[in-house]
């Protein structure tokens, strides 16, 4: 037995919340900066650029041959990504897909899935190379101007970022769930994004609302209409976390006879086509669309929904406009410009702080590639320093080769040659010889010693540097300009107010009668005022309104309470009708004040005890059975004017007879409350209100028929919530004005 076999290892116990908090927070960091989180810098994550750098090393460049992807997807799970293939062949697709990619890297060939949502063909099916954008991302990998590191097995290295020629991050987007974060960043047309960053160079300091003059919102793929408002764009992109509302683009395409249908040609970024025609088939079936009769897809490889309407007498834009609210046919796209920095930290950055990090990005890259050409072109001046004295001594220099035992030392003293230069010339074939033309030799060390200066200049020159910037991005600009327009249309949402549900009733003229113990009917047309209508026993008419089956009819009642009713909705004319109570929530004691057109601009309400005020009138329109409450009261007094408002001056006549004229515009419009004082009583209640215009004078009814009108008003008219004084003779009594 050993001398160490009685010793026992000491165990160091560990708190097990502290190790498991320990370890998820491991975990959290590996998948926010390894997995789901784009660089700022070429807005790739690590597989995205372990997938293009693998395709480099292939030779996959634009202008080669395909090979297949189950090729590119070994290479990157063998060398760079130990993950499951699926994941990065899955990411690869995407890459290849136009309808998701902005600007594809990967140029696709076969099956990569289409915008129904179908899936792509075996990675064993189908081929792929890099596009030109993703040679821009790798342009300068070999000349030092990246860092790498070492791969997961460490038997080779990978690039810790791309140089990113080309400003990814925005103009392709990305997508990516974290632990306890996430990033949403939508694409944009990289002709407006180089026009910010050549503005942002030039005005380092510039505001957003001049950035996002250049850059006025994401441009999908999938085209569309974005109709978010530009204060909130420019809020989003102010904060780095907003929305942006975005619409199918679409056609009316007219037949003869007056018929027409609605042709979808752009559904929104990321809508499955044929999840969304499935979807509002079933609504159809389900009778949510009542404004359509049938959907059809006649899609091949454009986009073409065809939406045929239930009536050809529907207006195409209200019909469209129902189909956006109910449907997928108008998302909202989130924005979380949730990056990680150049120290690998995540955060949300505004749109100018996204694309300067990109700026400063190309001038590190910049700065490293003119580094690492100096050094290249200071090693070519010494070994063409060293060919122009070979040329100078050849005959010397072939001797000491043909007889010398070590003939690098014996070139190096006799010729005061650097080893490096000794071995260029050792290593020299004899058939260049005949090259070695002075002339020659003289000129590249020229170009060379003129090249190396201008890179001297640059590197110490910041001023310099940023013209150089500038016009690589001119020439990506121009690369792209006469083929590159903009995909998504910016628009304004038109201003239509309707519901959905109620778009098909047909518009036909109708006179509203409602009885004074509440019931109501409607008949076809508008009856003449002397019609005479039938009631129940014990029963009379108190409203009579003329209307359209497609108003909305708000019934107002003494509990200062508008309860509403579609006009196609009220009983025909044929009998009595039916009582208020089967349709509305009103409490058996209440009285009806007055019956009253939703489409009025204002309405003017006032209770028994002299108080009024102005409400606009479509706010007054309950969405439910049992009201809206407008008019507050105190607990003795009712509601007792509804009228709409017609006129600019109003008569209010109390229980004493008195009367009182004053301008409408002294009585304010409110959305609810108790309103304002009108008229002041010692004894009795507020009578009656009359709206009228001061120059057609003021007109009242008088026994037996007769009507008399009054023009001059001065004795009465004073400021609102006087007594007011009493009214001529013969002014009714009751004091009434109808």
């Amino acid at each position: 037995m050993s001398q160490n076999s009685d010793i026992i290892p000491v165990e160091f116990p560990t708190d097990f919340a502290e190790a498991l908090s320990k370890r998820y927070l491991e975990y959290a960091l590996s998948t926010i900066t390894s997995r789901s989180l784009p660089d700022v810098r070429d807005g790739l994550k690590p597989v995205h650029r372990r997938l293009l750098f693998a395709m480099r090393q292939l030779k996959l460049d634009p202008d080669q041959g395909f090979k297949k992807s189950a090729r590119v997807v070994g290479d990157v799970m063998g060398k760079f990504h130990p993950h499951g293939d699926a994941a990065i062949y899955d990411a690869m697709v995407r890459l290849a897909q136009e309808f998701a990619m902005r600007y594809q890297l990967v140029d696709g060939q076969g099956n990569f899935g289409n915008i129904d949502g179908d899936n792509a063909a075996a990675m064993r099916y189908t081929e792929a190379r890099m596009t030109e954008v993703a040679r821009l991302l790798l342009d300068g990998i070999d000349e030092d101007a990246i860092d790498f590191r070492p791969t997961y097995d460490g038997e080779a290295e990978e690039p810790v970022l791309l140089p990113a020629g080309f400003p990814n991050l925005l103009a392709n987007g990305a997508q990516g769930i974290a632990v306890g974060m996430a990033t949403n960043i939508p694409p944009h047309n990289v002709v407006e994004l180089a026009d910010a960053a050549l503005h942002l160079i030039k005005y380092p300091n510039a505001s957003i609302e001049t950035i996002t003059g250049y850059v006025k919102g994401p441009d999908f793929p999938t085209g569309g209409l974005l109709i978010e408002p530009r204060e909130s764009v420019v809020e989003a992109y102010r904060t780095g976390r907003g929305s942006f509302q975005l619409r199918a683009k679409y056609t009316v395409e007219r037949e003869k006879g007056g018929a027409w249908q609605l042709v979808v040609t752009e559904i929104p970024f990321q809508v499955q086509k044929s999840r969304l025609i499935e979807k509002m088939a079933e609504m159809l079936q389900a009778k949510k669309l009542p404004m359509l009769a049938d959907i059809r897809d006649e899609s091949a490889e454009d986009v073409r929904i065809v939406l045929e309407p239930k009536s050809r007498r529907l207006e195409p834009e209200i019909v469209m406009e129902s189909l956006y609210r109910l449907t997928e046919l108008q998302t909202r796209i989130p924005l979380n410009l949730n990056v990680l920095d150049k120290d690998g930290k995540p955060g949300v950055m505004s749109l100018p702080e996204a694309l300067r990090a990109w700026l400063d990005h190309r001038r590190d890259v910049l700065l490293r590639r003119s580094t690492f050409r100096l050094e290249r072109i200071a090693r070519r001046l010494e070994i063409l320093e060293g060919y122009i004295i070979v040329f100078l001594n050849l005959d010397e220099v072939i001797s000491i080769i043909r007889e010398s035992d070590h003939p690098r030392d014996d070139l190096m003293q006799r010729f005061a040659l650097t080893e490096t230069q000794a071995n260029a010339i050792l290593d020299m074939r004899l058939r260049s010889l005949r090259r070695l033309e002075e002339e020659g030799l003289r000129q590249e060390r020229d170009a060379l010693l003129e090249e190396q200066s201008g890179l001297q200049a640059l590197i110490s020159d910041e001023v310099k540097q940023w013209s150089e910037i500038t016009g690589q991005i001119k020439d990506l600009k121009s690369t792209f300009a006469k083929s590159d327009t903009r995909r998504t249309i910016l628009a304004d949402a038109p201003d239509i107010d309707f519901d959905p549900n109620e778009i098909l009733v047909e518009k036909e003229p109708i006179t509203v009668i409602c009885s004074e113990k509440g019931w109501i009917r409607a008949m076809k047309g508008h009856l003449a005022a002397d019609t005479e209508f039938k009631f129940k026993e014990g029963d009379g008419p108190a409203f009579v309104l003329h209307a359209e089956t497609t108003d909305k009819i708000l019934i107002f009642t003494d509990a200062g309470r508008f309860y509403t009713l579609s006009g196609d909705k009220l009983p025909k004319g044929r009998g009595f009708g039916e009582p208020l109570s089967l349709m509305l929530d009103i409490p058996a004691d209440a009285g009806l004040v007055g019956m009253i057109k939703g489409d009025s601009k204002e309405i003017f309400i006032a209770s028994s005890k002299g108080y009024g005020m102005r409400i606009d009138g479509a706010s007054a329109i309950a969405q439910t059975r049992s009201g809206k409450q407008i008019l507050n009261l105190s607990a003795d007094a009712k509601a007792k004017i509804c009228l709409p408002v017609t006129g600019d001056t109003v008569a209010v006549v109390g229980q004493n007879r008195k009367l009182l004229i004053f301008d409408i515009a002294e009585v304010p419009q409110l959305a609810k409350g108790k309103g304002v004082i009108l008229q002041r009583y010692k004894d009795g209640e507020m009578s009656d209100i009359k709206l009228f215009n001061k120059a057609d004078g003021l007109t009242w009814q008088m026994g037996g028929g007769r009507t008399r009108t009054e023009t001059d008003l001065t004795v009465w008219t004073g400021k609102r919530g006087g007594a007011g004084k009493l009214p001529p003779t013969g002014f009714p009594r009751p004091a009434r004005f109808t």
